[in-house]
């Protein structure tokens, strides 16, 4: 599970410093694929969070990584932070114990993140 959550954050830092393109800016396809990456993302911080404990931020923090570099308007930011509270919360309510099954999930939600993320790097 390290691994893929590590190759996710290694795809998320280049997608960050490759996208140009202000959030906001982007095509309706391109905000729709940022919406789905903050959702993984939510759901990662909440599955990272049931076996490393709740004051773990790594992936509430690559969230904040990719905001500044989006720097999204006020209507985006909001959009954005809602699909990462909303990822978060629907993990954190499936998966209330660090398990088989809750570090297999973390693998799969890691493999579509990273999808995404290199989605995401494309201009």
């Amino acid at each position: 599970m390290k691994v893929v959550a590590s190759a996710l954050a290694v795809v998320l830092a280049a997608a960050s410093t490759l996208a140009a393109a202000r959030a906001q800016d982007r095509t309706p396809a391109q905000r729709q694929t940022l919406s789905e990456l903050a959702y993984v993302l939510g759901e990662s911080h909440a599955l990272r969070q049931v076996c490393q404990g709740a004051g773990d931020q790594f992936w509430r923090d690559r969230m904040s990584q990719l905001l500044q570099t989006e720097t999204p308007d006020e209507a985006v930011d909001r959009s954005l932070r809602e699909s990462f509270n909303t990822g978060y919360g629907a993990a954190q309510a499936q998966f209330t114990a660090c398990d088989d099954h809750s570090r297999t999930e973390a693998a799969a939600v890691a493999r579509r993140g990273a999808a995404l993320a290199e989605e995401a790097g494309r201009p």
